[in-house]
């Protein structure tokens, strides 16, 4: 048994706002399953759920981003200096705004999305040459490696390095981007503003998966979510994640 990311879901106050200035920096579509929930994946042939692309559901909350840096946040890929700073243009003109949280001076970009949500352009990486607009899902954590043994067998994505300050899972296929476990000193003060969404197999029991989780240090968390066919977990470090249903 094993359990897939397959889309990073946003809190905001405004879904539509959000999915859409996220649709429109990845190049993707928007639709909408439910009222005050907004789906961002790519178009064409793509078929969710697929590891060639972790999608984006934005999901309707009453409560603002606070000021605290989101501990999870997204790096977007550029192909050479000139597609980076066309892609910077061109978010700044989507609603981007450039935000200052201490990097000093790096190659990257650092910007917030229309309601706050920091996330980076980065420089030309060969690493990242074939994952699609978004590079990385990156994670905030104490711990790296402790963080990334948790990840590594909470799903079926393939470990690649590990170290003190970093590490790195991908697809097991070697495709989409990656998650990435970066050490800050900092830890959860509030609850997390954007989380991955993981979804059983075909086949597999959703609860024996939950239960498994919790046998690797997942606790469970009430968001107020209620009766909902999903369940809302936290990972050893407090990371906010769902076990979605069966679709």
């Amino acid at each position: 048994m094993a359990l897939r990311p397959v889309q990073v879901n946003f809190k905001a106050l405004d879904d539509a706002v959000v999915g859409r200035f996220w649709a429109d920096a990845l190049g993707w579509g928007v639709s909408s399953e439910a009222p005050g929930v907004t789906n961002v994946e790519p178009g064409g042939s793509f078929v969710w759920p697929d590891p060639v692309a972790l999608c984006i559901d934005v999901v309707a909350v009453p409560e603002a981003k606070s000021a605290t840096k989101n501990r999870v946040h997204l790096d977007l890929a550029s192909t050479s200096a000139a597609h980076q700073a066309e892609l910077v243009e061109r978010l700044l003109a989507l609603g981007a705004t450039p935000v200052d949280i201490g990097q000093g001076d790096v190659p990257w970009t650092v910007l917030a999305d229309p309601e706050g949500n920091e996330f980076c352009v980065l420089e030309p990486r060969e690493v990242y040459r074939d994952t699609g607009p978004i590079a990385a899902v990156v994670v905030d954590c104490t711990d790296p490696r402790a963080t990334a043994r948790f990840w590594d067998e909470a799903t079926d994505w393939t470990l690649h390095e590990v170290a003190d300050d970093h590490a790195t899972l991908r697809s097991a296929g070697g495709v989409g981007p990656y998650l990435e476990f970066l050490r800050r000193p900092e830890g959860k003060t509030v609850p997390d503003r954007v989380h991955l969404d993981l979804l059983p197999y075909p086949g597999d029991d959703k609860a024996a998966e939950v239960d498994r989780l919790r046998a690797l240090g997942a606790t469970d968390l009430d968001l107020g979510q209620g009766d909902v066919p999903w369940t809302c977990l936290s990972d050893p470090e407090g990371h906010e994640f769902c076990v979605l249903g069966p679709r």
